[in-house]
């Protein structure tokens, strides 16, 4: 019984002993990331402005 106890008040105090929490620092874009957003961006527009032509009455 007096193992269990130990145990038990083992397991609970574990947690106090954890790390806090660290923020992750942001990381600058390289620009290669950016030259991806960019042709992403455009061919979000083209695809916009070719869905905007298709159903379009005229």
């Amino acid at each position: 019984m007096r193992g269990l106890t130990i145990l038990c008040t083992t397991l609970i105090s574990f947690p106090a002993f954890a790390n806090g929490f660290d923020r992750p620092i942001p990381q600058a874009q390289s620009a290669t990331a950016e030259v991806w957003y960019a042709l992403a961006c455009l061919g979000l527009v083209v695809s916009m402005i070719a869905v905007q032509r298709l159903v379009s009455r005229r």
